[in-house]
């Protein structure tokens, strides 16, 4: 399953009222509930995407485009238009579309020969994913998902997994047969989608790395038609990453069955001047900045229906402790979700759960720390893919966390890791896995995606008590 359910509590207006009545007291959380208490006022719950489908008689995606600049809810990008009006074409192209034989006998012919898809690149918050997400509310067939490319390649890990285990037990003394499960698990996805779109496909793991080319070649075949948005263009994909060489030819077999169309307008709209939700990024140094996020907490609490205690999370028969939770509410560490082993498959999880997360004490992120940097990345992702609001407590400023040029000693857990490969330090310094690079290139992105997610729009879309009552 690739679109995770949420779950929700509802909403208790004597708690709402009393919550209120308790931020009167501190300042620093009053516009947060204010804004809870308009978004029941105006009948929320509906989702506030300027982009999601919502005019009549408008048939494309290039139309509801042109209608949002009309309106002035979107302001006209020329970047944008040209994308968009490629997709609009593969939009109509893909009416009647299916990569189902219609009968028994249409097996015995040609298929018909499926539309190129696109690959679309640039600089972040220059509207990739809004323009992929309006092309795909238009597109009329229901085997179609929209995925996070991180959720996908969990989700074909899991087949993976499932396959291998339905296997036959090996006899005692009995060579096991090889078994390849990437076409079965291809043509399992081929059967559930004929257009798959991905927001944000990076490759960062050298396990994804080196199944995509037999992975896509088999979807391909089967007729799958793929959308993706990237920060990346094709050629720069897995950049330095171990062992790349056996990762290339993938490169060749994308370009091939997706056009690469670039979107680069030199806007990072997310970071335009949008009404914001109040205070929800907070420095250690403040006075009384933990104190401040203790009441926050309390106050958002009230209105859950639950009592303040800790959950504990299944994630792929593990359990993952966080110490402090109320309804839909929790309160981590830094430490708590990113010094542990943790991954996609739990954050995945943690959205499911959760629709506000606070994060304290994240530390400067030096290359000393760059595991733990890339899980904040992917946790960022996750968080912002799912709508879920975050409140923050830092050492440093956002655009300051990440630094190239930090702490280089101590690298030990490296040098193991270089030793085990066979590597030398000089060779292995221009390695992705080792430099820093690719997480340094990453965290652009979570700098625009935690700045949206301080709007007043984000965090009344994050919301889920109150789309519970649509």
């Amino acid at each position: 399953m690739w679109i995770f359910p949420v779950s929700s509590f509802g909403l208790h207006t004597a708690a709402a009222a009393a919550a209120a009545a308790a931020a009167a007291q501190h300042p620093g959380c009053r516009h947060l509930i204010r804004l809870m208490h308009s978004a029941v006022a105006e009948g929320g719950g509906k989702s506030t995407s300027p982009w999601l489908p919502s005019y009549s008689g408008v048939s494309g995606p290039i139309d509801h485009y042109t209608a949002l600049i009309r309106d002035g809810t979107l302001r006209e990008d020329e970047h944008q238009k040209a994308v968009l009006q490629r997709l609009d074409q593969l939009h109509k192209r893909l009416r009647g579309y299916s990569n189902t034989p219609t009968s028994f006998l249409s097996k015995f012919f040609s298929k018909p020969k499926p539309p190129k898809g696109y690959y679309i690149y640039g600089d972040v918050g220059t509207g990739k994913t809004m323009v992929m997400d309006m092309f795909y509310s238009y597109v009329e067939t229901e085997k179609k998902k929209r995925v996070h490319f991180h959720g996908f390649m969990l989700d074909v890990h899991k087949r993976i997994h499932r396959l291998k285990q339905s296997l036959p037990k090996r006899k005692a003394g009995k060579m096991a047969k090889s078994y390849d499960p990437i076409a079965p698990v291809a043509e399992e996805i081929s059967e559930e989608a004929c257009l798959l779109c991905f927001d944000e496909f990076q490759v960062t793991d050298i396990a994804d790395a080196m199944i995509l080319k037999q992975l896509f070649e088999n979807l391909f075949m089967k007729g799958v038609v793929v959308v993706a948005t990237s920060n990346r263009p094709p050629e720069d994909l897995y950049k330095n990453g171990l062992q790349r060489v056996n990762f290339v030819p993938f490169i060749a077999v994308l370009q091939k069955h997706c056009e690469t169309l670039r979107l680069d307008s030199g806007v990072d709209y997310r970071k335009r001047n949008r009404p914001s939700a109040g205070k929800l990024y907070f420095l250690s140094s403040e006075p009384e900045a933990e104190l401040t996020l203790d009441k926050m907490f309390d106050e958002l609490a009230f209105k859950q229906n639950d009592i303040t205690r800790p959950r504990i999370l299944k994630v792929l028969n593990r359990q993952v402790r966080l110490d402090k939770a109320c309804g839909t509410i929790v309160d981590c560490t830094f430490e708590e979700l990113c010094d542990r082993p943790l991954g996609a498959s739990d954050y995945l999880e943690i959205c499911r759960l959760f629709d506000t997360v606070f994060i304290r004490h994240i530390p400067l992120l030096t290359l000393n720390k760059k595991t733990q940097a890339r899980r904040l990345i992917t946790l960022v992702d996750a968080l912002y893919d799912h709508k879920v609001r975050v409140v923050i407590l830092a050492d440093h400023p956002l655009e300051e966390i990440f630094v190239q040029n930090g702490d280089h000693h101590g690298h030990d857990e490296s040098h193991i890791l270089m030793d085990d490969l066979g590597l030398k330090r000089d060779e292995a310094s221009s390695l992705s896995i080792f430099s820093g690079e690719e997480e340094m290139f990453a965290f652009q992105r979570t700098v625009s995606r935690l700045t949206e997610m301080q709007t007043e729009e984000y965090w009344l879309e994050g919301d889920r008590s109150l789309k519970s009552k649509v």
